[in-house]
């Protein structure tokens, strides 16, 4: 299920959920008891239809006014893009700003703009999507958590999700 954190953690705090995976800690401000159990972290890739491929040359600087699929504003994601942006004084041009992930990729993959996306996932999107690496961002950080109602992981999915994603997602290769 993709949906606001904090409606995932009351489905959470009811059992609905047996974890959930998220770019962000639980919150003390959201008032339910859960326990953040930290994946990874990695950098962020631009990724656009091959007819964007020029945006490679010269990147970051070839993303200013460049059409751009963003997440929308109030994400992590998104606050961590434009502190970026900000820094490097490069102002793309934003031609859509998306909830989901998916729907953003789809509309990158049609060639409606570069898009960001975790650099862990950059050979399964580039595969699925059609599309082509524009450039990577180390400096702008994904993490991901997996939130539970447990102290410590006991359900076995759960804990082979965890054990994946730090061993084979995150593990000391990926970025």
């Amino acid at each position: 299920q993709e949906a606001p954190l904090p409606e995932l953690l009351a489905a959470l705090a009811i059992h609905e959920l047996d974890v959930v995976i998220a770019d962000v800690p639980a919150s003390e401000q959201v008032k339910v008891k859960a326990y953040n159990h930290r994946l990874g972290d990695c950098g962020t890739t631009f990724f656009a239809a091959p007819r964007h491929a020029a945006l490679r040359k010269g990147f970051p600087r070839s993303l200013a006014g460049a059409p751009a699929l963003l997440p929308s504003e109030g994400t992590a994601l998104r606050r961590s893009l434009d502190a970026w942006f900000e820094s490097t004084g490069i102002q793309p041009s934003v031609a859509g700003e998306f909830d989901d992930s998916a729907l953003m990729k789809a509309f990158g993959a049609r060639g409606l703009g570069v898009f960001p996306a975790p650099t862990v996932l950059e050979d399964e999107i580039r595969a699925q999507y059609g599309v082509v690496t524009v450039g990577r961002a180390e400096d702008v950080r994904e993490s991901f958590y997996a939130i539970t109602v447990e102290r410590r992981l006991r359900h076995p999915a759960v804990v082979t999700i965890a054990e994946a994603a730090r061993d084979a997602v995150f593990g000391p290769r990926r970025s």
